[in-house]
């Protein structure tokens, strides 16, 4: 029998689903699993989009263009102007999901053997699409003394082989929020250095305190360098729908993006048809959501810093909290809580922290906790943490 490649071999497994298995198992035995491991929010999603299934009539569900169809490019064109971005047609390519966007931003900006410049814990997908492709990640390391934010020297976090740094801003996993002059440190790094600056902007929105962050498409001294990964996953509460975008003024990477869209022939027409009714929500939106998920960090948060032998920074955006818990393993942790662990029949699951690192070695003792349920479930979950921590072999004292 012929073996598998040795790059799917090679693969890292996802920390967000490679124990949902485990999971599933805890479900057949009757335990309630309050799932904190993947950023799926409860909040629903809005009925103005839904509606746009029930309004569909196409006899035929088709092929549309690669780059997106004509109404749900208008919405994001108009959205982007909102924002203080005007684009060209050109300048943006419907993608399945924020995920193809990132893959679409890396393999139209770095070849193999080069190597892309990363704040470290970072979004896993990222370690995983740039090994598919042949990308080398140095990581830039954070910490959670300093609520992962950047270091001071970013020219030390740079090679020779340096061709982009990725940002995501608000940060998954870490909810950190990078002020005005780390951003400027990273566009000035990018400048100097003739890097792409890739911009993960998913999480726009979600910010607890302080104003929004500027998009990387604000930035004059970036010239064509900015390219911004995008999504409606989370920001309408979407994640099922698969639907995002790329958006750059370089034209050569637009021009690669575009091949590897039409490689993949079209995005998903009803995501679309979905996505396009995000023009017809209340201006107060976002601010709802928003004091949502507000009061959701503030339940986990203080839910954390009331455990014992727990180490955690509240999170300024997004909705994801890392946490160093006094812990042997966390792939170890996430296990027993799912296998051995339950009370009143109930359980919680979070990510494993050492999936989310590039650095070997770093994140054993970290999990990411997804805020994304109703505050009563996380007070529950976070007592479920606490209890289960108590009991757990590979504590440490």
């Amino acid at each position: 029998m012929p073996a598998p490649s040795r790059r799917g071999l090679d693969a890292p497994s996802s920390p967000i689903r490679k124990l949902v298995p485990y999971a599933d198992a805890a479900r057949a035995r009757g335990v309630n699993v309050l799932h904190l491991n993947i950023g799926q929010p409860d909040i629903e999603t809005p009925a103005v989009m839904r509606a746009a299934l029930t309004d569909y009539h196409d006899t035929v569900i088709a092929y549309g263009p690669s780059g997106g169809d004509a109404p749900f490019r208008e919405a994001l064109f108009a959205y982007y102007r909102r924002l203080g971005h005007a684009l060209s047609p050109s300048d943006l390519i419907v993608t399945t999901g924020g995920s193809e966007a990132v893959f679409f931003a890396l393999a139209a900006c770095l070849d193999p053997g080069d190597e892309i410049a990363i704040p470290d814990p970072m979004y896993a997908n990222y370690i995983g699409y740039a090994q598919l492709l042949g990308i080398v990640v140095r990581p830039i390391p954070t910490t959670v003394e300093s609520g992962y934010h950047l270091p001071q020297d970013l020219d030390a976090c740079i090679g020779p082989k340096t061709r982009a740094v990725l940002i995501c801003n608000p940060s998954n996993p870490t909810g950190a929020v990078y002020t005005d002059a780390e951003m400027a440190a990273v566009v000035d790094l990018c400048a100097r250095r003739d890097l792409f600056l890739i911009a993960d902007e998913v999480y726009r929105e979600f910010v607890y305190e302080g104003p929004l962050p500027k998009s990387v498409l604000a930035y004059p001294a970036l010239g064509d360098r900015a390219v911004v990964v995008d999504s409606l996953s989370k920001r309408y509460s979407l994640c099922g729908a698969r639907i995002g975008c790329l958006v750059s003024r370089h034209s050569g990477v637009m021009a690669s993006a575009m091949k590897f869209a039409q490689a993949r022939l079209s995005p998903p027409a009803l995501a679309q048809v979905v996505a396009a009714r995000a023009t017809e929500l209340a201006p107060d939106f976002f601010d709802v959501a928003r004091d949502e998920y507000r009061r959701r960090r503030d339940t986990v948060f203080e839910g954390l810093k009331a455990i014992p032998g727990v180490l955690a920074h509240r999170p300024e955006g997004a909705f994801y909290q890392m946490a160093r818990l006094p812990i042997d393993d966390g792939d170890t942790f996430v296990r027993f809580m799912l296998e051995s662990f339950s009370k009143d029949g109930r359980t919680v699951m979070v990510a494993p922290g050492a999936g989310f690192y590039a650095e070997p070695g770093r994140g054993t003792d970290e999990v990411r906790i997804a805020y994304v349920l109703n505050t009563d479930d996380l007070a529950l979950s976070m007592r479920l943490l606490g209890e289960g921590l108590e009991v757990y072999p590979g504590r440490r004292r």
